[in-house]
């Protein structure tokens, strides 16, 4: 099987190879040892330079013309005849697309590919309305081409294969003819910690927390604040670890500052999972996730492979996910987090079932358990 693979993501590209910025990279990446050719298509930034992500020698890489962000419908729309040109040429060399949306390019690359008598197969890893409506607060036109581009992805589905991230997302396509939901793993399963190791680092003490996750509005990165402080009140050793990056950065360090958590709470930045990330997750006693929104989220499988008690909300696809691996409240309810945290602290019973649970839970759900099944429904698609 010879696959291209689309998504909306911007791409480097240096003397020593293309690299990509988010860390699903990895995931799709994860598919070449099961295909005869891997390409992944997407924006190229017209400057070199080096992102996060490295393609691999044996990945190829489709470019298309670039723009800078989805609020910028114009230069979106401009770029969409040279795209369809690469991606058209692109067709002569695979046999099956995974096309994942609901943007605006996916819908002609569809047409495209259906047009060369080529396989699609549909992706769709957020709800892109909840999405749009939680990042972007009161912009209209951004909620109602959002809604529409959702509408129109969900007929498409009708006609063609899609894979879900979440029970959440498989719900709003299950009118799709084949359908498979997934998780999104980036753990490998030479990854996953040992489970008596695991209920060993169980038995200390619960006093340093790990969260990561981009700083977006829809993270609510600033209830994190509100949680450490009311934890604090009643132990001052009570530490916060944040790992990520985003537009409200500045924002969180002012409040931080304001709050006089500047010794409590400690910001990283962004850390590549194949990078310093994994020395904090081996640190941290617990992991505490505390988004609006979300489809499933690969941190709570990274938090399950390092052996940690997770308490995270309940939002997407997130309780279907984890099952009985994690503690779950209500989002925006920092009250409610405090409680399981000190629920976890003061239980190390607890504690011990949820980080076997947890890490029984990632086995079944390791990179290369995930792009396996990609790759099969994908063939027989």
């Amino acid at each position: 099987m010879r696959l291209a693979v689309y998504t909306d993501y911007t791409y480097r590209r240096d003397a020593e190879g293309v690299t990509g910025e988010r860390a699903f990279v990895r995931f799709m990446t994860g598919l070449r040892p099961l295909v005869e050719r891997l390409v992944l298509v997407g924006r190229l930034e017209p400057t070199p330079g080096r992102s996060h992500y490295p393609l691999g020698a044996d990945v190829e890489f489709v470019g298309l013309p670039y723009y800078a962000s989805l609020t910028r419908p114009l230069d979106v729309v401009r770029s969409l005849g040279r795209s369809a040109s690469r991606f058209w040429r692109l067709l002569d060399d695979v046999d099956v697309v995974w096309l994942l949306g609901p943007y605006l390019h996916a819908f002609g690359f569809a047409a495209l590919a259906l047009m060369r008598r080529r396989r699609v197969v549909l992706g769709v890893r957020q709800d892109l309305p909840l999405y749009v409506r939680s990042r972007h607060p009161g912009s209209r036109w951004m909620a109602a081409a959002a809604d529409a581009l959702e509408r129109s992805f969900r007929r498409l589905a009708r006609r063609l294969p899609v894979v879900v991230v979440g029970a959440d997302l498989a719900a709003n396509y299950a009118r799709s003819p084949r359908l498979l939901e997934i998780m999104v793993s980036l753990v490998p399963d030479a990854a996953v910690v040992d489970e008596a190791a695991a209920l060993a680092a169980a038995s200390r003490p619960v006093r340093r927390l790990l969260s990561v996750g981009r700083l977006d509005r829809e993270k609510n990165p600033l209830l994190l604040l509100d949680i450490v402080a009311e934890l604090r009140s009643h132990d001052s050793a009570w530490r916060l670890e944040v790992v990520g990056d985003g537009p409200m950065r500045g924002e969180l360090e002012r409040r931080i500052g304001e709050r006089g958590l500047a010794g409590a709470v400690a910001l990283h930045g962004y850390l590549p999972i194949d990078g310093e990330l994994p020395e904090l997750y081996a640190a941290a006693d617990a992991f505490l996730h505390v988004s609006w929104t979300e489809g499933v989220p690969q941190v709570l499988l990274e938090a399950f492979a390092a052996g940690l008690p997770v308490v995270a909300t309940d939002v997407g696809g997130v309780a279907s996910a984890v099952r009985d691996a994690a503690l779950l409240v209500p989002p925006g309810d920092a009250a409610a987090a405090v409680d399981a945290v000190e629920r976890l602290a003061a239980d190390e019973q607890l504690r011990r079932e949820l980080v076997v649970a947890g890490v029984r839970r990632v086995r079944e759900h390791t990179l290369e358990a995930e792009t396996r099944r990609v790759a099969e429904f994908i063939a027989t698609a």
